[in-house]
């Protein structure tokens, strides 16, 4: 019998915000990277729903912009080539406080520069003004890595977030979370 592929990290965080999203809901995509996971979101919410895809780099919004737009999604996602810690900026009236689900894919854009990654700081920023958008059974799923430069500690603000989350009563799951681990593992926050 074949060895069976464990399920990949990224698949299981989608799987995450696919059992929170409806047809219609309003989703973002923090880290648009190669857009894989706004053509995610942008099929889960279907034709009557919108996703904001979120990335500093232009390459990711052009990757992203290309995907979403061969896979005739382009009429439902906006793309916004700013920090992820702008959400709460960048959201349109009609759209804050409403959002189904914010998936973070934490680290450096794959097969780029390794050297830019995501911080800290604006990671835990952009957390915040996560949660205080999605709506009553809405969640955040948020992919972490450690194992690059800086890692480490961008796993400890995700880890401080989801202290602060259960204190103020939203459900927190640790999915693969193995203290001292190189491995990715995935923070699911969500609202009651």
């Amino acid at each position: 019998m074949a060895p069976v592929n464990p399920i990949r990290v990224t698949e299981r965080a989608q799987a995450l915000a696919a059992e929170v999203l409806k047809p219609g809901d309003i989703a973002i995509d923090a880290t648009a990277g190669k857009g894989r996971d706004t053509a995610f979101l942008a099929l889960a919410v279907g034709p009557l729903g919108h996703v904001h895809a979120f990335d500093v780099q232009a390459e990711a919004i052009a990757a992203t912009q290309n995907l979403t737009a061969a896979a005739g999604l382009s009429s439902i996602v906006t793309l916004h080539h700013r920090s992820h810690a702008e959400i709460s900026e960048a959201l349109p009236d009609n759209h804050k406080h409403q959002i189904g689900a914010v998936l973070f894919n934490l680290g450096y854009l794959p097969g780029s520069d390794q050297k830019i990654v995501t911080l800290p700081a604006s990671t835990q920023h952009a957390l915040e003004a996560a949660r205080s958008q999605i709506r009553k059974g809405g969640r955040i799923i948020c992919v972490t890595y450690t194992g690059h430069p800086g890692g480490t500690d961008e796993s400890n603000v995700v880890l401080q977030f989801a202290i602060a989350s259960e204190n103020e009563g939203y459900i927190i799951n640790k999915v693969g979370y193995f203290p001292d681990s190189a491995k990715p593992w995935i923070l699911v926050v969500t609202r009651p």
